[in-house]
């Protein structure tokens, strides 16, 4: 595709998920709606580049879902024997607020906790991010068959269990949104590890949500927290695919323009929470201790061990201790990090406990450090990082 074409596939892409908001408002359906978009969008494709993008390209995939959802109701109802209404007609240039409100009210209804968070995550990258059911089941690693069945439950159960279609109230607000935000943010960490198309998706729903609720510090926050992660992005792999770790990233490739962006979200997100902190907001401004760090040798470790002492009294968790204990190892030395990591509960079957240890051992120049590591491979650490730390102790003296 050229660079016009790829524009234009980005466009109505975009405009497409705006689309399928106001068009699940109107047909209360997301199944209608879907299929309704999709041939909206496949006639843009075929069409735009050829004859040119109209000057409203959202009112044009809005009038052609329309007529079509219109063509699929009316099929159904001759073919059932029924007498029902025409669809309502939708406005071809609904205002900004409009289109705000009615994405507000499908991202809650694709991130409702009546729903598994599987099933969470799978609708959001079909209907919010737009993947089709093949492209979300290669990401996710499963069978596009098995894929296909998942989202169609899902649908079906927001249709039999009607689940609303609208946005929290206030008092239910809080907790909605940080369920909404741990689904994107599970979507962008996925990626991380090594599925750029899962990265991608999570920046891109972390922006969508800061722009539809910009003066919440969890939105805001989110996107500072994926951002400054992001930034590293061309330095967090070698030529072979293995991870880089960050005390070697070549910083260089960093893209600054996204650690300042981050860094002034950050800054945004602290002055709307002046006395109970955002966990996002905080998880950003460690990243931005490690982004705007010269070299590794110069990291601010006591800033970045007082961030995760600020985050322990708002999300006091073993993962989060485990953090810290690295962080501690950074500026106290392997053995102070080790004695913290060893006292954490409950982490026996998570792989980055035992992959912390394999490395803390190692440093120590501990036999046991390979039993750590093999340990952390059974228990699922990425093949990338096995290898990665493996080739480390071997060719490494402690």
């Amino acid at each position: 595709m050229t660079h016009a074409g790829d524009a234009v596939a980005r466009l109505v892409r975009d405009e497409g998920t705006r689309v399928l908001a106001t068009l699940v408002r109107v047909t209360g359906s997301v199944d209608l709606a879907e299929d309704a978009v999709q041939d909206a969008v496949v006639r843009a494709l075929e069409t735009w580049p050829r004859d040119g993008v109209p000057g409203n390209p959202r009112g044009w995939l809005l009038v052609a879902a329309r007529h079509r959802a219109v063509d699929v109701i009316r099929r159904e109802a001759k073919r059932l024997g029924k007498e029902v209404a025409a669809m309502p007609a939708v406005d071809p240039c609904p205002d900004p607020v409009a289109v705000r409100d009615d994405l507000l009210r499908l991202v809650f209804t694709c991130c409702h906790p009546a729903l598994s968070l599987e099933a969470q995550v799978a609708l959001a990258l079909r209907t919010l991010g737009g993947l089709s059911t093949a492209e979300v089941a290669r990401a996710l690693l499963v069978p596009e068959a098995t894929m296909a069945k998942r989202l169609t439950r899902a649908k079906q159960k927001i249709a039999t269990a009607r689940i609303p279609y609208r946005v929290p109230s206030a008092e239910e607000l809080p907790s909605r949104l940080a369920g909404v935000a741990s689904t994107v943010y599970l979507i962008f960490n996925e990626g991380y590890t090594s599925r750029s198309v899962l990265l991608t998706e999570g920046v891109r729903l972390a922006r969508l949500l800061a722009s539809l609720m910009p003066d919440e510090p969890t939105a805001l926050g989110l996107l500072a927290l994926v951002v400054l992660q992001d930034a590293r992005r061309a330095a967090r792999f070698d030529s072979s695919g293995l991870p880089v770790l960050l005390s070697v990233q070549d910083r260089t490739k960093w893209d600054s323009e996204l650690i300042k962006e981050g860094v002034a979200l950050v800054g945004v997100g602290l002055r709307r929470t002046p006395s109970v902190p955002d966990a996002y907001v905080v998880q950003a401004a460690i990243a931005a201790c490690h982004d705007l760090a010269p070299s590794y040798a110069e990291t601010n470790w006591d800033a970045v061990i007082s961030w995760y002492d600020v985050l322990l009294s708002v999300q006091d968790t073993p993962v989060v201790r485990l953090n810290r204990a690295a962080a501690v190892a950074e500026r106290d030395g392997p053995t102070a990090g080790l004695v913290l990591v060893d006292e954490l509960p409950g982490l026996a079957e998570y792989p980055w406990w035992h992959a912390s240890r394999a490395e803390l051992l190692h440093r120590l120049g501990s036999p046991s450090a390979g039993a750590a590591l093999a340990r952390a491979e059974e228990t699922g650490l990425p093949a990338a990082h096995v290898a990665h730390l493996r080739a480390r102790m071997k060719s490494e003296t402690p």
